[in-house]
């Protein structure tokens, strides 16, 4: 399995939806790929802080200046 194909297949692989065979393929990968076993890592970690910390409520102009800012790093080249 390349990491191309680790990619393709990796939200059914969070998600536990993957044949035994295809899971014995990621799991091998897994154990070859330092990054993907790092990106499968950091996808974890990023999905248990979601999951644990609490909804804020933001005032109007909060939530206006954070997507303005968020929308101006997603559009902004990077040097």
């Amino acid at each position: 399995m390349t990491c191309t194909e680790f990619l393709a297949q990796m939200t059914d692989y969070f998600d536990g939806d993957v044949e035994p065979q295809l899971l014995e393929e990621i799991q091998s990968h897994l154990c070859e790929c330092h990054h993907c076993e790092i990106l499968v890592d950091t996808t974890r970690k990023t999905i248990r802080v979601y999951r644990d910390h609490q909804v804020y409520d933001l005032t109007d102009e909060v939530r206006e200046r954070t997507v303005a800012r968020i929308m101006a790093a997603c559009t902004t080249p990077r040097a």
